[in-house]
């Protein structure tokens, strides 16, 4: 069954290339597309386009199928090109004429986009709260943490003091960023583009309103040409916002797959969280954090390929449009998985306390040191001059009882503060 079926049939290689792997996406998409057909039918009774009893009894049929989404008993077979069709097949089979009268006052491209719309709110509503997990998690181990300095680097050379309780706290707060593309992402999916129909409106004297408030949306995508241009717009702003999140995470796994080399003997998990290798009894590999760190990065690629798909298109619909639902639902599991897993497996990090008594490490003070120098009345420059011959020649003796105070520092984290701001954001 097809929405523009005219009663000819196309041919079955146009029909497997258009359709695509559109029914896979659609079991995801389809309880959306009963939400929102439940309130187009109460709109077209509300405005006497059919009877009260016919939007009652779609709605009661509409609530059996989403009953099925629900219980994953749901279905499209190949006879029907999408969820629509088979939404709409199984209200005709069942309230005959009724169920016919589904489809008015609306096409199939505004019930994309509205069951696009509804679902990305709720990705991004979850997505945020995993966020919020993972945000909770990494303050609790900076304040867990606080005091364990930790070796700081530039160039990936020794630079400066660092400590646990800072490298935690800074993804932390990072976090906070991401999450600011997050609600921006969820601020235009907000805007109910149901009634824009095929792009262009309807003769109908529908009331957009009343899906709005019914469906739970902020507002309207007011303007029916816009609402249409909105296709591709919702995804691509969703992908920069999970594509933000990513660049945190994908760093993160690096600094941990980093840190965990024998090399570098920062931290460690328990051997539950690592995998061994074929023919080296040794080996404790980071393979979580590695596909952490590649599927991050593939998500980053995301948004790129959004524009390319929707670069330079006019207004209106074009078959196009299809492919980014293929790019932006697979990439939302995979944004949801690599959270859960670095949620999961951060639970579970040992950090080695004596990192810095490796003698290599001395170098770390320098800076500070050469600052207590100055602190005596010493003209910063004179004082890099004298560090620098100490080095030079081997005589540098570091100053290791360190002070740090400002914000943001070792010695002050602001953990609090950070806290507050997340707080903040989810108020």
């Amino acid at each position: 069954m097809k929405l523009w079926d005219k009663g000819f049939s196309t041919d079955k290689k146009i029909d497997n290339f258009t359709v695509g792997n559109d029914r896979e996406l659609d079991l995801v998409l389809a309880k959306y597309d009963v939400i929102a057909s439940k309130a187009h039918a109460k709109m077209l009774s509300k405005v006497e386009l059919i009877s009260e009893s016919e939007a009652n009894a779609l709605v009661k049929e509409l609530e059996i199928i989403n009953q099925s989404i629900e219980k994953g008993e749901f279905t499209i077979e190949d006879s029907f090109e999408d969820m629509h069709s088979k939404i709409e097949f199984l209200l005709t089979e069942k309230l005959g004429d009724t169920g016919k009268k589904i489809h008015t006052a609306r096409s199939r491209n505004d019930q994309v986009l509205v069951a696009m719309h509804l679902y990305l709110k709720d990705e991004l509503t979850e997505i945020k709260g995993m966020v919020k997990s993972l945000f909770d998690l990494l303050l609790k181990l900076a304040e867990k943490h606080e005091k364990v300095l930790l070796p700081g680097y530039t160039h990936l050379q020794i630079a400066m003091p660092s400590s646990f309780g800072l490298w935690f706290s800074a993804y932390a707060e990072s976090l906070i960023d991401d999450l600011y593309f997050i609600k921006a992402a969820y601020k235009i999916a907000d805007q109910n583009p149901l009634g824009s129909a095929a792009g262009y409106g309807s003769s109908f004297p529908i009331d957009r309103s009343f899906t709005t408030q019914e469906m739970g949306f902020e507002t309207l995508k007011y303007n029916v040409v816009a609402a249409q241009m909105g296709r591709g717009k919702v995804e691509k702003a969703t992908a920069f916002g999970i594509s933000s999140i990513a660049s945190t995470l994908s760093k993160l796994a690096m600094d941990i797959t980093v840190y965990m080399s024998q090399n570098f003997d920062f931290i460690s998990f328990p051997d539950k969280l690592t995998t061994g290798s074929s023919i080296m009894p040794h080996k404790k590999n980071p393979d979580v954090f590695e596909l952490v760190r590649a599927k991050c990065n593939k998500i980053q690629a995301i948004p790129n390929q959004l524009i390319l798909i929707t670069n330079n298109l006019p207004s209106g619909y074009h078959r196009d449009l299809q492919l980014v639902k293929e790019v932006i639902v697979p990439a939302l599991q995979d944004m949801k998985a690599c959270l859960e897993i670095l949620t999961f497996s951060l639970k579970e990090i040992k950090i080695n306390k004596d990192v810095l008594k490796d003698p290599k490490y001395d170098y770390l003070f320098s800076v500070d040191t050469l600052n207590e120098m100055v602190k005596n009345g010493m003209p910063f420059r004179d004082a890099y001059k004298t560090m620098g011959k100490a080095i030079e020649n081997g005589n540098f003796k570091p100053k290791k009882d360190i002070s740090h105070s400002h914000e943001g520092s070792l010695g002050n984290l602001c953990l609090e503060d950070i806290k507050e701001k997340m707080n903040n954001f989810l108020s």
